[in-house]
């Protein structure tokens, strides 16, 4: 099990406001980590392209040991599983929006600038494409870019009086069925107040970051990353009230699961997962802890959303010309 607790003091100033960094005075160590989609098969070649463009601004280059030795890449060092990511200056995700969270993982604890490459189908959380290395690489050495802190959800479960979990989230925590025939039975809670209970296949809660991810394909809306907030989306709830919910970032919400229903499931980004017995209870509020997100343009997340989504902006009519 994983603990959000950290000796860092969480900042008090709005997560989501945009920081420039490019006048900053801080002595950087220039050192760049890479967390990368081996699974790809072209994905060594992808990389020693970054490498090239890093090293040539004038960056030391890690690479995580395990995924280091399958890429075999010169000129990078490794980053041995017992260390962590402190000292490095960025971390840059090679992949897909699975490879965002992994490495948000690693940067997370040390309010390290995550950048996001995409290679992925989709991408949402990344935040330029491979074909843009060159000149991304001349920015992050002049330091030519903005911070944007996203806002996270931790979790805490409970069961029996005790804590035996505490988890966070830059997606969604999810609480699903534990056994594909049974219905999940729970009780939703928001601020200490009773709200509803119902059956379902499960509930999602997800930040604004997480909203274009799984709640929004179990039906909830999609919210600007400008707005501070936390969502609560039910999955097939059997239920006359089974509406998402937006909350405030103050809130607190509680999902219960109920005495007499089977055993449930918390995950986390699709990778932390924990075991609910009947009657486990999940806490989940604001996190403590920001991830903090390199931003190279002032592209609106409309023009993202339009694109990651292939929205049809004229409608199945065709645009009409006035």
């Amino acid at each position: 099990m994983r603990s959000v607790a950290s000796s860092r003091k969480p900042v008090t100033r709005p997560r989501r406001r945009r920081t420039p960094v490019n006048d900053s005075t801080e002595d950087a160590s220039r050192r760049v980590l890479l967390v990368t989609h081996t699974g790809r098969e072209d994905i060594a070649e992808r990389v020693t392209t970054i490498v090239e463009c890093l090293r040539r601004n004038g960056f030391e280059v890690l690479a995580l040991a395990d995924e280091l030795s399958e890429m075999r890449l010169a000129g990078v060092s490794p980053l041995e599983p017992d260390d962590d990511a402190r000292g490095v200056e960025t971390v840059v995700a090679v992949g897909g929006d699975g490879t965002f969270l992994r490495a948000a993982e690693l940067a997370r604890p040390h309010g390290i600038p995550l950048l996001g490459v995409n290679l992925g189908r989709v991408g949402f959380l990344a935040e330029v494409e491979l074909s843009d290395m060159h000149s991304i690489a001349e920015r992050m050495a002049a330091r030519d870019y903005d911070v944007e802190e996203r806002l996270t959800v931790d979790a805490v479960v409970e069961h029996d009086g005790l804590v035996v979990a505490s988890t966070w989230a830059l997606n969604e925590a999810t609480v699903e069925k534990g056994q594909p025939a049974r219905m999940l039975e729970v009780l939703i809670e928001i601020d200490g107040r009773k709200l509803s209970r119902y059956g379902c296949d499960g509930v999602v809660c997800a930040t604004p970051s997480g909203s274009t991810a799984h709640a929004m394909s179990a039906g909830g809306p999609v919210v600007w990353p400008g707005v501070e907030a936390l969502l609560l989306v039910p999955i097939s709830a059997h239920a006359l009230f089974s509406r998402p919910l937006v909350v405030a970032p103050t809130s607190t919400m509680t999902i219960t699961v109920e005495p007499y229903a089977p055993p449930a499931v918390l995950t986390c980004d699709g990778r932390r997962t924990f075991l609910l017995p009947p009657g486990a209870t999940v806490t989940l509020r604001r996190g403590a802890l920001p991830v903090r997100v390199m931003r190279l343009t002032q592209r609106p997340f409309t023009d993202r959303l339009v694109a990651k989504l292939a929205l049809p902006v004229d409608g199945w009519r065709g645009h009409r010309i006035t």
